[in-house]
């Protein structure tokens, strides 16, 4: 059977081949994937069991349930004192995933740059090239505090882009950006007449400050999809349920994309998703708490062992520097020797060599005996 040359091109995700690992291996403690140990908020699991009682399991419209899609915009009214139309800038997606591969099939045509701040989420460059774009890195580092730069886009070649894709609270790093870090990305997004696609999957788990969102600054609103969903700070990842807000244009454009791949977001999910809204910031709040809890641990771990690590501030992964020049190699070892499961840095692309990802969505128990484990390693 013939395989297209896109798909080809794509190599397996290095996350999912340390999940893999894992997997074959007894006693592991993972810190290698972005799942939140709590339990999705019992209001909201009250929520989807009584839609299945009452027999709610049909399609919904296309864009999503109207009850969610203005939840949704009441939420980014409140939030964010962005105004979007329930009916025309909403689409309710399964998972952030599927609103990020929507927007990149309905914004890039064949050899369409893309530029992607990086280190990154791993879907970002395969979904582009999926869409027949070509992924431009632009690279971020720890001098910078991993935030991007317009010095980076400058130089890196995002002028020639048609879009610009970045995550803050960022995923690998933790890395968070302020308003005043992002208005020269603004700028040169208007100058340049960039297509913004900002995916805010971690917005509520800011840790220090605010989360500011790149659509609330001048002339940016008109021209940024802002990706966002409840599967991180619900702890809702297998109900699949994310959403897009964007222009009308935008919006009816990814929808046409989502009517004839996904057709609707999990039913079930949506009905999940109204009550997260309507009644769970309380458990927001008390898991955000223990996250960071949970980063201040790591963080004084890693620098009790000597091993430079990025502060971070938001998300829930920590970014320190690999004890081995090649961090593959020593996250190999460590699995091997210890059973910690952590994901070599270069698997999230340029700026992320000599780093190693360790995520801290797992309980203080696992969180201290794996410190341990790294700490006996290292001696």
């Amino acid at each position: 059977m013939k395989i297209s040359e896109r798909v080809e091109r794509v190599p397996p995700s290095g996350i999912r081949r340390f999940f893999e690992l894992t997997e074959e291996l007894d006693d592991v403690i993972s810190l290698g994937v972005g799942e939140p140990d709590f339990t999705a908020p019992w209001s909201a699991r009250e929520a989807a069991i009584d839609s299945l009682e009452r027999g709610r399991t049909s399609y919904t419209a296309n864009r999503g349930m109207a009850a969610l899609r203005e939840a949704i915009a009441e939420r980014s009214r409140e939030r964010y004192d962005l105004d979007y139309d329930p009916d025309e800038e909403v689409l309710v997606t399964a998972g952030a995933s599927e609103a990020i591969d929507v927007a990149f099939r309905a914004f890039v045509d064949p050899g369409d740059r893309v530029a992607i701040a990086q280190p990154s989420y791993v879907s970002y460059v395969p979904g582009v090239t999926f869409a027949g774009g070509e992924p431009v890195p632009i690279p971020t580092g720890e001098a910078d505090d991993f935030e991007l730069t317009a010095e980076a886009l400058r130089e890196h070649g995002a002028a020639d882009a048609e879009a610009l894709v970045f995550c803050y609270p960022n995923n690998p790093t933790g890395a968070t950006m302020s308003k005043q870090d992002l208005e020269p990305i603004a700028a040169f997004a208007r100058e340049h007449d960039l297509t913004v696609l900002a995916d805010e999957i971690y917005a509520d788990l800011t840790y220090e400050g605010d989360h500011t969102s790149i659509a609330t600054l001048p002339g940016m609103r008109e021209r940024t999809v802002v990706f966002n969903g409840f599967s991180k700070a619900y702890a809702m990842t297998g109900l699949r349920l994310g959403y897009a807000l964007a222009p009308p244009e935008a919006i009816t454009a990814m929808n046409r994309v989502h009517q004839y791949s996904m057709l609707s977001a999990p039913t079930t999910a949506q009905h999940a998703a109204i009550d997260a809204l309507d009644n769970c910031d309380d458990a927001v709040v008390e898991m955000r708490s223990q996250y960071d809890r949970r980063r201040r641990f790591v963080l004084s771990r890693f620098d009790e062992m000597g091993i430079d690590c990025f502060t971070a501030k938001g998300a829930f992964y920590v970014f320190p520097e690999s004890p081995w020049e090649d961090a593959e190699a020593f996250a190999e070892a460590l699995l091997d020797a210890e059973g910690v499961a952590v994901v070599p840095g270069d698997v999230f692309g340029a700026g992320g060599e000599g780093h190693l990802r360790v995520s801290y969505a797992t309980g203080m128990n696992e969180l201290r005996e794996a410190m341990d484990r790294i700490e006996r390693f290292l001696d």
